[in-house]
């Protein structure tokens, strides 16, 4: 048994914290509160430190990293991860694993992937220390593994095959579905092929996550769309990283908003997470019209060589962002490499070339593998945001080849340190909550996210006066500060902490939970102790 002793608790249900102890035995909660240590225990004496669930990350693409263990998750409390959003999962894949992979390399960093839900589920909880790993199937690799290279069509194809593949993928243990309408080939999906799956995630009472069709110019019909697929189906819809894109769609957002309220009153079941930075991150190709898409990047090629005055006046008249506010953040050729970091107005100034025409050339020359970063909203939108009742604070982190968003690896402690200590955009309760509870309860997860006996012991033990992040645009992966210990299976714990002064750790000798115990911004193991059976 493991004894944290002397902790403020924050226990994740929006209640006061409190001080108290937490009682750990056997890789889960058994008392909270008023603890006395028994007599067998490890003793961690905290000194008033915060004591929270672990936190859920329920927007991420870490689908393949989690198999390494990598540590940007970790590093900053996140002990459970959901993948396999924005239709991106790397299974299924049927008879067309060439193709998934190709479009899958983009979002989630690699190729590799798995014929059903529980050869993966399977791959990655055997291989996958640091995080507990629940997954969404994507829509994406729906229709590829069903459809193949006819995926791309805004026909009904084979809809009680894909329908089929969806309930045997949540049947396996997929917690839920995911679309990616903004991505090919879930763009080209009609409704009608939306409502009959959403009727098959109703019927496992699983969650339905969106990336939705538009949110700039068709942010409220994009809405009005996933409050239909709700009304028709009655599954459980999360609007993924909502938010109003481009300066002259920043009034739609609270129209959105009020939308969604409505809805809720109505009795649909919906809800909603973003991120807390002004800027998010995504592949170059999402710029262009997604019927550019239909044929792979090989098939975008030829479009840009053959339409390329079409492409130009659709990207001059569609992109929501100023120039000067998307940068190339990764690429593949050397020859380019100068480009990281840069915007494209000032590429395009250096090159001579329009910026519609500067898009297009560098998708050409990266033979469009290529990542941006783009900022997109305004502050006060983003506070409406992340004090929203119905949201949940995710990191939607993917890797990249040179700089990925600093949200990687920073998500979670700058919301604890810029917009909760600083800012006081709300309260250290009601944002424990949006990273613990809320995605628990979305998720339909009853064994984590509160400090409650009976609960998976997933702990993050923090610094609330010194917790945040040193990631930034342009050195986005520095780990966090203020993260004292995250108990997850794994037991992490940074060297020169007073945790490691002998005042406390494993006072009587006795081994703890299975733990790793290694330091957070490295990856030297200090040692490895397990739980006596």
């Amino acid at each position: 048994m493991l004894l944290l002793r002397n902790a403020l608790i924050v226990d994740g249900s929006r209640a006061t914290p409190y001080a108290g102890s937490v009682l750990v035995s056997e890789g889960k909660i058994k008392a909270v509160g008023e603890v006395d240590a028994p007599a067998d225990a490890s003793v961690i004496e905290l000194d008033g430190a915060v004591l929270s669930p672990g936190f859920i990350d329920l927007h991420s693409h870490s689908d393949l990293k989690v198999l390494e263990n990598r540590r940007e998750k970790s590093d900053q409390g996140i002990t459970t991860e959901v993948v396999g959003n924005c239709g991106f999962s790397p299974y299924p894949c049927g008879h067309h694993a060439d193709l998934l992979g190709e479009q899958n390399e983009g979002i989630l960093n690699g190729e590799a992937c798995w014929p059903s839900a529980r050869g993966y589920l399977d791959a990655v909880r055997a291989a996958s220390r640091l995080v507990h790993v629940e997954s969404l199937i994507g829509h994406g690799a729906l229709r590829t593994a069903g459809l193949g290279k006819d995926a791309n069509t805004t026909e009904l194809r084979d809809l009680d095959g894909l329908a089929g593949a969806l309930d045997e993928a949540l049947t396996e243990g997929a917690i839920g579905f995911s679309t990616g309408l903004m991505y090919a080939p879930g763009s080209q999906a009609p409704f009608a092929e939306l409502e009959a799956l959403c009727r098959v995630v109703a019927k496992h009472d699983k969650l339905y996550t969106s990336h939705m069709r538009s949110y700039s110019w068709e942010l409220l019909e994009s809405v009005d769309e996933q409050l239909e697929l709700a009304r028709r189906t009655g599954c459980r819809v999360q609007i993924s990283h909502l938010q109003a894109v481009g300066r002259e769609n920043w009034y739609k957002q609270c129209v959105a908003l009020e939308k969604i309220e409505e809805a809720r009153v109505a009795g649909i079941d919906i809800g909603f997470d973003c991120y807390p930075y002004l800027a998010g991150s995504t592949v170059m190709t999402q710029l262009l019209p997604q019927s550019a898409l239909v044929g792979g990047l090989a098939g975008m090629l030829g479009v840009i060589a053959s339409s390329r005055g079409d492409l130009e006046r659709a990207l001059n008249e569609e992109t929501a962002q100023g120039w000067e506010d998307i940068f190339v953040s990764s690429l593949h050729s050397a020859e380019n490499k100068e480009l990281i970091g840069k915007p494209i107005a000032e590429i395009s100034e250096a090159r001579g070339t329009a910026p519609a025409a500067t898009v297009l050339d560098i998708l050409l020359e990266e033979r469009g593998r290529v990542n941006i970063v783009a900022f997109n909203q305004s502050e006060a939108n983003l506070k409406m945001l992340l004090t929203h009742p119905l949201a949940s604070i995710i990191t939607d982190g993917f890797y990249v080849a040179q700089r990925p968003h600093p949200r990687l690896a920073g998500a979670f402690p700058t919301f604890l340190g810029e917009f909760v200590r600083t800012r006081k955009w709300l309260s250290l309760s009601e944002a424990v909550r949006k990273i613990t509870a809320a995605p628990a309860a979305r998720l339909g997860l009853r064994d984590r996210g509160l400090l409650t006996p009976g609960a998976i012991a997933d702990i993050t033990i923090f610094d609330p006066e010194t917790i945040g992040s040193r990631a930034t645009f342009e050195s986005p992966s520095v780990a966090p500060t203020g993260i004292h210990l995250v108990i997850k299976g794994t037991l992490l714990l940074p060297k020169s902490s007073s945790l490691l002064d002998g005042r406390g750790i494993l006072r009587s000798g006795r081994p703890l939970a299975h733990a790793i115990v290694s330091h957070p911004s490295t990856s030297d193991t200090i040692g490895e102790l397990h739980y006596e059976r």
